[in-house]
């Protein structure tokens, strides 16, 4: 992950304002946005003055608000507290949800339309790239699944005589996961690295972009993202793998707060919404919305992935 050079950078987590980047994290008060920064870092805040006793004057006496008596404001209605409830002097409102590269996350709803989308444009895939594959993994297995069916039906638990498995049967179950791995690859790896989206996203109006401000997505970290989840398409022949990709998928139920999935994690990248009326052509290749994201121009840093 490429560090980014300090400077004055769009906040990505409120894209109207912006901030000084001093190589590890966002320092000083936040700027508007159209505002001309100072050269450098921005100058360190003054500490508070101390509280003194109230000013007085002499002149011109205190009034009370008109409708309450001279003795001072009266008391609270009855079952209002008199005092604040306990752990209210520390309370803190929760912070705003983060935007990466100026854009909001995306639904878990739409996220999962999309993996669906997704999963039925491989399947057909499949059907026409490895269905000769199946067909004759099926012609093999077949007289042995039909006599335990039959032997079941019978409650007959006896195995003596029931037709084996032939080896190649068990060649044609590996050369079919590997070819559905690689076709999932194909499908996803080189269409998230050039756009950011797959056909299911770009039907959700989904969008992958890096974490960080300005990053390019590209074809290493893609490949990256998409190892997490589609290698353990390797173990389904025991499956292993099928349980490994169903975690890694529930994890974004549970992460905070970027929701991402652990491939997400892996690659450093997040899903986001595109804003309404936007083409998906608008947000550049695996980078921020060119109508206002952190990539949108010269100000924002740049890093390769």
């Amino acid at each position: 992950m490429t560090s980014i050079s300090p400077g004055w950078y769009k906040d990505p987590a409120d894209p109207t304002t912006q901030r000084y980047w001093d190589g590890g994290g966002w320092i000083g008060a936040p700027l508007p946005a159209d505002a001309t920064p100072p050269d450098g870092p921005p100058p360190a805040e003054e500490p508070p003055a101390p509280a003194g006793p109230p000013a007085t004057t002499s002149a011109m006496p205190q009034a009370e608000p008109p409708g309450y008596p001279a003795q001072g404001y009266p008391p609270p209605p009855p079952g209002y507290p008199a005092a604040p409830p306990p752990g209210w002097a520390g309370y803190r409102l929760p912070p705003p949800e983060p935007r990466p590269q100026g854009m909001a996350l995306a639904p878990l709803g739409a996220r999962l339309a999309a993996r669906l989308i997704d999963i039925g444009a491989v399947l057909l895939l499949n059907i026409f790239i490895n269905g000769w594959f199946v067909w004759q993994y099926v012609v093999e297995v077949w007289p042995t699944f039909s006599e335990i069916w039959r032997r079941s039906l019978a409650d007959d638990r006896s195995t003596e005589g029931l037709p084996q498995v032939t080896e190649r049967a068990s060649g044609l179950q590996m050369v079919i996961i590997l070819l559905a791995a690689a076709i999932w690859w194909a499908y996803e790896v080189p269409a998230v690295a050039n756009t950011g989206q797959t056909l299911g996203k770009r039907l959700a109006r989904l969008k992958v972009v890096p974490v960080e401000p300005g990053g390019q997505l590209g074809f290493a970290r893609s490949f990256r993202r998409w190892n997490t989840l589609g290698l353990p398409t390797l173990l389904w022949i025991c499956c292993v793998g099928f349980i490994l990709q169903l975690i890694d998928c529930v994890y974004l139920l549970f992460d905070r707060p970027l929701r991402q999935a652990l491939h997400d994690k892996s690659a450093q990248t997040v899903v986001v919404q595109l804003p309404p009326g936007v083409p998906a052509s608008v947000a550049g290749p695996g980078g921020g919305s060119r109508t206002g994201g952190p990539g949108a121009d010269r100000d924002t840093p740049g890093s390769s992935a």
